[in-house]
């Protein structure tokens, strides 16, 4: 079995069961920052430049998403031949902020749907010789309510 690592190192953990973004939150007013902040605080009303690391929210609603119907450009790797995928920006539970990431693969967005639970996932990007490369994106929740 080849190793599993992420594309991205140090944005999601590697737990396939239960991975979670990581994120920064400001230890003064509580803002919570994804991808890591660690210079100073955005919040125009704070003035701390001190963040904690935190694992962010698995799930969310989906706030909005679209069809990607063209090959983006490198350095981002896609299959050959190149196949539509779904995007999806979903406002995270705990924190209330939006993360885009891709649907998981064979998720239309027939079948998605604005207010729906979305939850975190791991596949893999790209395998090369060395490994493959994981990358997180977003998996409608069966079965719950909008």
């Amino acid at each position: 079995m080849k190793p599993r690592t992420a594309v991205f190192d140090g944005w999601f953990s590697l737990d396939e069961r239960e991975p979670h973004l990581l994120g920064t939150r400001c230890c003064k007013c509580g803002t919570y920052y994804f991808p890591k902040l660690n210079s100073f605080c955005r919040n125009p009303d704070c003035d701390s430049d001190r963040f904690e690391e935190t694992p962010l929210s698995r799930t969310g609603k989906l706030w909005s998403y679209t069809n990607a119907s063209y090959q983006p450009p490198e350095p981002f790797v896609s299959p050959d031949p190149f196949v539509p995928f779904a995007i999806a920006a979903v406002e995270l539970e705990r924190e209330r902020m939006v993360v885009l990431g891709q649907v998981t693969s064979g998720t239309g967005v027939d079948a998605l749907k604005v207010g729906m639970t979305m939850e975190l996932a791991l596949e893999t990007l790209f395998e090369d010789d060395k490994g493959e490369k994981l990358v997180w994106k977003w998996r409608p929740v069966t079965g719950a309510a909008a």
